[in-house]
């Protein structure tokens, strides 16, 4: 009998008993989130100083429901990283599901923000839930990158509540593997999106040079 387990009542647990997904810790197995300094522009950083701005002002009367995470941060930093133009797109409330090797336990579920087909996952949580913590999200969203169906390459997620954003790598494989970047957070010193958006940059061009490849 197959069991159906629901994507936001996953727990690691269940994903490394079930699916045998293991954290793997060596430094050169997550290579893309690694940048020493942002290589952006003086206008990006204009911008994304106003978006930092725009969120802590917010902050100051409440926390930000799941919309105005999107319209205050999230928006700003996918146009900035052409992640909106094409060959790119974008699906909300996507639904996803995958099955284990035993085929005994289905994970089913709906992401908030897919992006890049099903290589790029951006999971967005809602401040009421996560104002400690954004990895109540962390075992969602690997559930999610798990069912995509291009099995031989990496996939890419981000987890934000608005203020902390933290990226991840999914390699499937028998055993599949992930591994997590730090937490990027809005109330360190500077300005945190300037890696955010790097990072964002780095994975979509590490897409596109595929691409040109895949044509040549």
């Amino acid at each position: 009998m197959n069991e159906i387990i629901y994507a936001k009542n996953i727990t690691l647990y269940d994903l490394e008993q079930n699916f045998n997904l293991y954290l793997n810790e060596d430094s050169q197995f997550f290579k893309e989130w690694q940048t020493d300094s942002p290589e952006i522009t003086n206008e990006e950083k204009k911008f994304l100083d106003m978006a930092r701005s725009a969120y802590m002002n917010m902050i100051r009367y409440s926390s930000m429901p799941e919309n105005a995470v999107k319209l205050t941060v999230l928006s700003p930093l996918l146009h900035l990283s052409n992640l909106l133009l094409p060959p790119f797109h974008i699906k909300t409330e996507t639904s996803v599901n995958v099955t284990n090797p035993n085929d005994d336990i289905t994970i089913e579920g709906r992401i908030d923000i897919l992006v890049l087909g099903q290589n790029l996952w951006v999971l967005v949580i809602e401040s009421k839930r996560a104002e400690f913590s954004i990895k109540v999200g962390l075992a969602q969203i690997l559930s999610y990158m798990m069912s995509n169906p291009e099995t031989g390459k990496p996939c890419f997620g981000l987890i934000t509540n608005g203020g902390s954003y933290i990226f991840l790598k999914l390699m499937p494989g028998h055993p599949p593997a992930y591994g997590v970047s730090r937490v990027f957070d809005l109330l360190n010193p500077g300005n945190d999106l300037y890696y955010v958006l790097n990072i964002l940059k780095n994975i979509k061009d590490l897409f596109l040079n595929k691409e040109i490849k895949k044509v040549i």
